[in-house]
């Protein structure tokens, strides 16, 4: 499979992960980045789904 022909979470996963190498972002950073964009997607995808049901 081609990137171009592949979904959009891989699209983006490869981005990012090309973004951290180019700026040589040391790993343990990165993933403590990466914990502190998660929660807040989560939280994000919890308010739409409260929204969402009211």
């Amino acid at each position: 499979m081609s990137l171009e022909t592949a979904p959009d979470h891989i699209k983006l996963a490869v981005d990012l992960i090309e973004l951290l190498e180019t700026n040589q972002i040391d790993n343990r950073i990165a993933e403590q980045a990466l914990e502190i964009v998660l929660k807040d997607v989560r939280a994000k995808i919890a308010a739409e789904a409260q929204s969402d049901s009211e």
